[in-house]
């Protein structure tokens, strides 16, 4: 980060964008609609720069998110050293692209707007043709989580690594492809996100953290704070809705978000 990218974030990082910004993390990191695609368009709209502080900003709070998974889910992961086996297999695949390609990502595609436009718009359609096609088929059962299917489940959830494709969407349809019923995907895909966003995290402070003032750690606490708070609440009414509902809705969202960011940006 140069001197003025880091003037840069203390001056327009305000403590409302980091509210803002931590509050739709927490809301949107489980729902298929992508958390950091809704971030870096909320951050182009409040006028936040695009520097290494904001960049890691938004990698950063997500592991706030994560924690809440770790509070809701500590007995069973206590109780089930399989499922933390299954877990780290899944991991393996996002844990070796992302080391791989994780300059690129920050580089090119994590403040291009029109990335997270394109990825909202076609993981819409899919969602809603995936949903269609889901319906012409009896609801499964629960099936076992072989490691099989749960590296399988991995490499669907790299292809999150593309801002706006968001990791819960990629996980839910990839897992349900391979038959796994919806209830046992997106809880595990809530615990598969446990080790992704760590490793995120960590990596991206490995790399900048000599770079991170004072006034920016203070952001980041906030931050992660105040997703940690919102993500509790979003994940329960998540599992709740899920129960009765499809992911239809979140489609036609992502559609709907992508062509009201179409006009919005043209206009900038």
């Amino acid at each position: 980060m140069s001197i003025h990218d880091n003037i840069a974030s203390i001056a327009h990082m305000t403590t409302i964008h980091t509210i803002i910004l931590s509050i739709i993390e927490g809301i949107t990191e489980f729902l298929p609609i992508s958390s950091t695609g809704h971030m870096i368009l909320a951050g182009e709209v409040l006028g936040i720069p695009n520097t290494t502080f904001t960049k890691s900003f938004e990698i950063i709070i997500q592991l706030g998110a994560i924690l809440a998974v770790v509070v809701l889910y500590a007995k069973t992961l206590i109780k089930n050293s399989d499922l933390i086996k299954k877990t780290l297999v899944a991991f393996l695949p996002t844990a070796v692209i992302g080391l791989i390609f994780y300059k690129i990502i920050k580089t090119y595609l994590l403040d291009n707007v029109w990335v997270v436009i394109a990825s909202l718009f076609i993981g819409g359609i899919i969602l809603i043709w995936f949903e269609k096609r889901l319906s012409k088929k009896p609801q499964l059962d629960d099936s076992p989580l072989t490691y099989k299917k749960a590296f399988l489940i991995g490499l669907a959830q790299s292809v999150a690594m593309i801002p706006g494709v968001s990791r819960s969407a990629a996980t839910i349809v990839g897992g349900q492809l391979i038959g796994l019923s919806r209830r046992q995907i997106v809880e595990f895909s809530f615990i598969l996100a446990i080790p992704t966003m760590a490793a995120a995290t960590l990596l991206d402070i490995y790399k900048n953290y000599q770079l991170f003032t004072t006034a920016d750690l203070t952001q980041l606490s906030l931050g992660f704070t105040v997703s940690f708070l919102v993500a509790l609440l979003a994940i329960k009414t998540f599992l709740k809705y899920i129960q009765k509902h499809n992911l239809t809705s979140f489609g036609w969202y992502r559609i709907i978000l992508a062509i009201i960011s179409i006009i919005v940006f043209i206009k900038i």
